[in-house]
């Protein structure tokens, strides 16, 4: 008999290195320039992204784990039995395994992850301890085409599982329209269980992005590696700063590499002059109080039924219903 743990086939649909190089030259012509976040998701980049999640300064990740572990029981009822649990960047899973626990009869789990190593190492572990449990992993930009795979069972419903504040990452008029491509892609009956950062005091806000150990500044910085490593581009990494600053107005965090001095940089071939000062801008993360996503989600055609939070109000996951 073959070990299950080594016999999972992975759909892939990730990026291509044309299309990396391609999203950075054309963020780099921009003014102001910018990088999209997807991309600090290499292997490297998943290993400083689970660093960010231990760190003391970074309440999201043990906030959201502490509202899971007290209310799994209701998330699970409202997901229901037998669903095809279908979660947006997987990540390391913790979260996830709580959820899965009290979930009844999963008809399957679909991990999707843009970083193929990550998800391999997870969709196996969970493969390995949970044998009755059908796990088809997906490769791919959750953001963009692909296809999610049938169980060989029945099933009620798909349901995606989307933790962590990564739906902060869209504006909300791209979160608008990815939420609504999921309800769409999902059709009538699904659901969806997603984390939500709340707004809150902007020295909370701003220390969880400015850690003192510099990890979230090389979780930045790695996107400048990244496209020396994948497209042969000569950005000197301690050229830049990590910056990231809480905009009042937007009710963002943005997260900039700033440029030190004047300085040429080559991507594809292409060369970009970058003054003293030059703010390459790589992340959003958008804060919302609870009424203002359950009004964004019903603009997406989802039914905001209900909102679980901590108490102090830091962090948010709702059900959503189709």
């Amino acid at each position: 008999m073959s070990d299950p743990a080594t016999s999972l086939e992975i759909a892939d649909y990730g990026p291509e290195t044309a299309t990396f190089q391609r999203d950075v030259v054309e963020g780099l012509r921009r003014t102001p320039p910018s990088i999209p976040s997807k991309y600090f998701y290499d292997e490297r980049g998943a290993e400083l992204f689970e660093r960010i999640c231990e760190l003391s300064e970074y309440y999201p990740t043990r906030t959201e784990l502490g509202i899971t572990r007290r209310y799994a029981g209701e998330m699970a009822d409202a997901l229901g039995p037998r669903c095809v649990l279908v979660e947006y960047g997987s990540g390391a899973s913790l979260k996830t395994r709580i959820l899965l626990d009290h979930l009844t009869e999963p008809a399957a789990y679909v991990p999707i992850d843009i970083s193929r190593e990550q998800l391999e190492r997870t969709a196996t572990a969970l493969n390995h301890d949970y044998p009755s449990l059908e796990v088809l992993p997906v490769c791919a930009d959750y953001t963009g085409d692909y296809q999610i795979p049938e169980p060989s069972g029945g099933y009620r419903r798909d349901a995606v599982y989307f933790p962590g504040s990564t739906i902060g990452n869209f504006t909300p008029e791209q979160a608008c329209a990815f939420l609504g491509h999921a309800r769409e892609l999902l059709g009538e009956n699904a659901g969806m269980l997603i984390g939500v950062d709340l707004k809150k005091d902007v020295r909370v806000l701003e220390g969880a992005y400015n850690d003192a150990a510099g990890v979230t500044a090389a979780f930045n910085k790695n996107l400048l590696e990244r496209a020396n490593r994948e497209l042969g581009a000569d950005f000197e990494t301690d050229a830049f700063r990590h910056v990231a600053l809480y905009a009042q107005g937007e009710g963002r965090i943005e997260m900039h590499l700033e440029s030190r001095r004047d300085q040429a940089v080559t991507v594809g071939g292409e060369t970009f002059h970058l003054p003293e000062g030059t703010r390459i801008h790589t992340e959003n993360s958008y804060k919302y109080a609870l009424d203002e996503f359950a009004e964004l989600a019903a603009q997406a055609g989802w039914r905001a039924e209900h909102a679980w939070c901590d108490a102090e109000r830091l962090f948010s996951v709702h059900y959503l219903a189709g």
